[in-house]
């Protein structure tokens, strides 16, 4: 059985102005495919903030907001599983149960969210656990964990590792990286620590992608706590 990777893939990927990005991602992992499983969660991106805008504005409450980044993620992977033809699973699982039985099909599966109240990086993290996926990749706007946001402070600097409960404090600061950027949360480090996940946090970029499958040192390793 190939080794299966879940990859979180950043909503930028699937923007409006890029149609060629998202054909160059399915084109890498019918490649990868031939060595590993690819398991690809869906970000929402900004049209899922646009319309969650939208909503919000018109009075839905946060759950009916939650269910509408759903829709929007599940729309996305739609557009992979178009591109990728018939060598993706033929829709985006809904379930935890439905994902561990696309899995067994052995094709490359793409999925949105799952639940309300669960970002994509933590349903991520649960499809890791319940495939027993060999590594979680989570291919983010920025290249790793920084000590501050890169997007709004030059001097920011970036770990090459990170212990798991340094990364939960900084999560827990309203000025650092919760705000700032889509990094991580708290409910996906919980589920990593639990199922002891190896974790990257990288650049939605094919060529890091594929150094980190390989196992070479890109982005910032999530250093998980001793036995």
């Amino acid at each position: 059985m190939k080794k299966r990777i879940v990859i979180k893939l950043s909503g930028r990927v699937f923007g409006m102005d890029n149609v060629k990005l998202l054909k160059d991602y399915a084109t890498f992992l019918v490649r990868i495919s031939k060595t590993c499983q690819p398991v690809v969660v869906a970000g929402g991106g900004k049209i899922a903030r646009h319309y969650i805008s939208h909503a919000r504005s018109s009075g839905a409450d946060e759950s009916t907001l939650d269910e509408l980044g759903i829709e929007i993620s599940r729309l996305n992977a739609k557009l992979l599983i178009y591109a990728l033809k018939g060598r993706a699973y033929s829709h985006p699982p809904t379930t935890l149960q439905e994902v561990r039985h696309a899995v067994d099909d052995g094709l490359i599966v793409v999925t949105g969210g799952l639940h309300p109240g669960q970002s994509t990086n933590g349903t991520a993290a649960l499809i890791a656990e319940k495939v027993k996926a060999e590594q979680f990749l989570n291919a983010t706007d920025v290249d790793g964990v920084y000590d501050s946001d890169p997007n709004r402070f030059k001097r920011a600097k970036k770990f090459k590792r990170i212990e798991l409960k340094n990364l939960k404090s900084m999560l827990v600061q309203e000025d650092s990286v919760a705000g700032g950027y889509d990094l991580m949360d708290i409910v996906a480090l919980k589920i990593i620590e639990r199922s002891r996940i190896k974790t990257r946090i990288i650049k939605a970029d094919t060529k890091i992608i594929e150094k980190a499958i390989k196992g070479e040192s890109v982005g910032t390793e999530i250093a998980l706590p001793p036995k």
